[in-house]
């Protein structure tokens, strides 16, 4: 039901118009690059239709389906713009009959071209355009977020702690790029779409991570950012539901969002995975995250390094307590993960579930063999986990310098305190 016009302050319209413009204009955009075939000029008219909004909504009131009154606007702009160009004129010509068929729009008119099979399929092209492979991977991820997860780029900024002229520079010469690449506005070929939604897939997580583990910066983590990546994950899940990799990225987020309220405490300070209070383990997300774990085994075919590290992470998440952990179990899934995506960074993390499964010799061994490797050159995580298993061995001073050699090396402040926190405790043990 609409807000009648006197009921609704300014400052409400302008909350109730930048609330509905997050959600709707992943869709608005969408739908505009259809008609308008240029990503950067589809997000011009969204914007115009966002200042109409601003504008009319005081004064007439929020309407009753403000999503088809975005998109009326916007549309009427785009016809407008193409009547202009007269490179389009045969596209003009086609959108002015139809205009003509129907003077003077209504919300209802555009409600039609709101259909739900048309968004999807919209929604679907901008995903794969936003991730193109031809863009930089933070291009795509300010791109993404700004396109489809809805976010200002003073937002982007301080999410990962850039200047908003940096990444409104990263978001223009994105689209230029597009432009310049005359990518096209479409789902890849059969053929293609294995290797283009990986990069899909890759962007997502990428937003993922950086909100469930900042890396740099005074806070552990930066939750909206987690929120961004679900939405955007559970959308392409929605949009391609036979991809059992979608559901197996969407399974992983899911549990591991399920333990953000136990990730810290009461100062902002990170608590590590085996000291957590299981209890603020969301179960709901938990459950969410086992049945898309669930969707992607059932679809079959090659298990993908997300659907693996689902699987890792539902073993801690069936665990009532950290001691129940399946632990041999989750260093078989790191191997066949190491098989599907070898890295450095996959066989450190079986370094720690071999020394919590069969003890810490067998887990520095493994750890020990990744000392020469360049990409672990800077990595902070290795003598973090190289510490951790000394100090089980009770070699106290040699944990001390690789929890102080850890500390050192990370940029967020939350993390470099914690390890030098286990520093000093392996000093008054030793």
């Amino acid at each position: 039901m609409a807000v009648a016009a006197g009921e609704t302050t300014a400052g409400e319209a302008r909350r109730a118009v930048e609330a509905v413009f997050r959600i709707e204009s992943p869709r608005l955009i969408a739908g505009l690059t259809r008609i308008v075939r240029d990503v950067g000029l589809a997000e011009e008219l969204s914007q115009d239709a966002l200042v109409a909004a601003l504008e009319r909504w005081p004064e007439t009131g929020v309407p009753d389906n403000p999503g088809a009154w975005l998109m009326a606007t916007a549309r009427n702009r785009a016809i407008d713009l193409l009547r202009r160009r007269e490179r389009l004129a045969q596209k003009v010509e086609a959108l002015g009959r139809e205009a003509e068929r129907r003077p003077g729009p209504s919300e209802a008119d555009f409600a039609r071209v709101l259909d739900p099979r048309v968004i999807e399929d919209d929604l679907l092209r901008l995903v794969f355009v936003a991730c193109h492979p031809v863009l930089s991977t933070q291009a795509r991820v300010a791109l993404t977020l700004r396109l489809l997860g809805g976010l200002r780029t003073d937002e982007i900024a301080r999410a990962f702690l850039v200047s908003e002229t940096t990444v409104q520079q990263r978001i223009v010469r994105a689209k230029k790029k597009l432009a310049a690449a005359g990518v096209p506005f479409e789902v890849p070929a059969a053929g293609e779409l294995a290797g283009r939604l990986s990069s899909v897939l890759e962007v997502v997580y990428l937003v993922f991570n950086e909100g469930y583990a900042a890396t740099a910066g005074d806070d552990w983590m930066r939750p909206a950012l987690c929120e961004d990546a679900l939405r955007l994950g559970r959308m392409v899940a929605g949009l391609l539901p036979d991809e059992p990799e979608a559901h197996g990225l969407v399974a992983l987020m899911e549990i591991q969002a399920s333990r953000s309220a136990a990730r810290t405490g009461p100062a902002g300070e990170p608590v590590l995975l085996l000291e957590q209070n299981r209890a603020r383990w969301d179960r709901l997300l938990i459950r969410r995250g086992l049945a898309a774990l669930a969707r992607a085994e059932e679809l079959g075919g090659t298990v993908g390094p997300y659907a693996l590290q689902a699987a890792i992470a539902a073993c801690h998440a069936r665990a009532r307590t950290a001691q129940e952990t399946d632990w041999p179990r989750i260093a078989v899934l790191y191997e066949a993960l190491g098989r599907v995506a070898p890295s450095p960074v996959v066989e450190l993390n079986r370094a720690v579930a071999v020394g919590m499964a069969y003890g810490p010799v067998q887990g520095l061994a493994v750890a020990d063999g990744l000392a020469a490797e360049p990409a672990l050159a800077g990595y902070h995580l290795l003598p973090s986990v190289r510490g951790d298993l000394l100090a089980r061995l009770g070699r106290a001073a040699e944990a001390r310098e690789e929890f102080l050699r850890a500390a050192s090396m990370t940029r967020n402040a939350r993390e470099r305190a914690l390890l030098e926190e286990r520093a000093a405790e392996a000093e008054r043990e030793g």
